[in-house]
């Protein structure tokens, strides 16, 4: 089954002093662009969560958050009391007639005056942390394979759309035949000159096996299938199925040139249509 690029997870995990909040969300990319945003905390176990990701994910533009809300009574933050003491006595020369409160309500505005005791990692907080990371990953990977069913009853669809404007096309190629060897008839008589009828024959058949898309046809069912046996395989490959999308426009537009036919081409046309839509969403596919 494909799964799409597109999604969004999300996971919590309340733990005795602080909440965490992960949230992971992607759209597509031609390869892995991964940004990741977590308190300064935590930064020493980037490199291992930017693989554990790019080994869930593998492609996209992938946005990874670490939100940590503090609900414990005490904070890690405190007032950085000989500094704040320190500008209250340089305001109190500055502003000799200024009461205390002004000057405290001065000084804590200046630079350096809180402190952050910085914490160590908890392990066993991390453990926790790692597993609510796991949830949120998994929660994107349900929402990419909902979005990948959707693609591909959409790919189904259009692909079906194809087969059936080729049917159609096909169903003309004997009126589309005949018109052409009328015109060619035609041509020779306005002429006015005697033509050898076993060269003329030979001479038509040349032409119209120009212009015959048995080969396009058959090469084109090819891509078609090959495209459904991709979307049904036990990989995602967003790839492949871009590389088959190629190759079907080439099919396509080769009938469209060999048609010689305004209904033919007009089919040609709507075949075009349902290509560039698959194409569209092909660059959605992991």
């Amino acid at each position: 089954m494909i799964q799409s690029m597109t999604g969004f997870g999300k996971a919590t995990l309340q733990l005795p002093t602080k909440k965490i909040t992960v949230e992971v969300k992607s759209l597509n990319s031609k390869g892995l662009d991964l940004n990741v945003r977590m308190p300064s905390l935590y930064r020493e176990m980037e490199l291992g969560l930017r693989n554990q990701i790019a080994l869930k994910l593998e492609r996209g533009k992938v946005d990874f958050s670490i939100f940590i809300e503090s609900t414990a009574e005490q904070t890690s933050t405190k007032v950085n009391v000989p500094i704040v003491k320190a500008y209250i006595n340089q305001l109190r020369e500055v502003y000799a007639d200024a009461d205390e409160t002004e000057l405290m309500k001065m000084a804590v505005r200046m630079p350096d005056t809180m402190k952050i005791e910085r914490d160590e990692i908890d392990e066993n907080d991390w453990v926790q942390i790692q597993t609510v990371i796991e949830e949120a990953l998994q929660n994107i990977l349900n929402f990419r394979r909902d979005e990948g069913m959707s693609l591909e009853k959409e790919f189904q669809l259009r692909i079906g759309n194809i087969r059936q404007y080729m049917t159609e096309a096909l169903a003309l190629d004997p009126e589309r035949v005949q018109a052409i060897k009328d015109r060619l008839q035609t041509a020779i008589s306005e002429l006015k000159v005697n033509v050898d009828e076993n060269r003329f024959e030979q001479e038509l058949i040349y032409y119209l096996e120009k212009l015959d898309i048995t080969e396009e046809k058959v090469r084109l069912t090819n891509h078609l299938d090959y495209f459904l046996e991709t979307i049904n395989g036990t990989e995602a490959n967003g790839r492949k199925l871009g590389f088959i999308t190629q190759e079907m426009g080439r099919e396509i537009n080769t009938m469209g040139s060999k048609s010689n036919h305004a209904q033919m081409q007009k089919l040609v046309v709507q075949m075009k249509d349902e290509l560039e839509k698959i194409k569209e969403q092909v660059l959605n596919v992991l």
